[in-house]
């Protein structure tokens, strides 16, 4: 089976992205890297790291601290699909952070986002 391309992806190729649709909507940078931090696990430095490091989305999940436990509480539709339905791991993963992205974008708060 062929991975999909955005699986080598770098994730700081589509960081600026994320930070461009929150700003847009009045969220700042810090926000999102909090979303990123809470899903992986990741500490700012080390995430930090990882975008100097230009590391792949497979990579950057794989080898995430601690993905949060609580990442499954998170539904709806991206993409035109149900990321509760993705059976892809890596693919689940990437469509996680992409809901939590859009739901900063449309004005959740962040105890919300964060699943408190």
């Amino acid at each position: 089976m062929t991975k999909h391309r955005i699986y080598s992806m770098s994730v700081a190729s589509v960081y600026p992205h994320y930070i461009a649709k929150a700003e847009k909507k009045g969220r700042t940078k810090a926000e999102v890297d909090e979303i990123i931090r809470w899903l992986t696990g990741y500490s700012q430095k080390a995430l930090d790291a990882e975008l100097g490091k230009k590391t792949g989305f497979e990579d950057f999940f794989t080898n995430a601290p601690r993905l949060n436990p609580s990442r499954s509480q998170i539904k709806g539709v991206i993409c035109g699909i149900r990321v509760e339905a993705i059976e892809e791991p890596i693919m689940r993963e990437i469509r996680y952070l992409d809901k939590l992205i859009d739901e900063l974008a449309k004005g959740k708060t962040m105890e919300k986002i964060l699943r408190n």
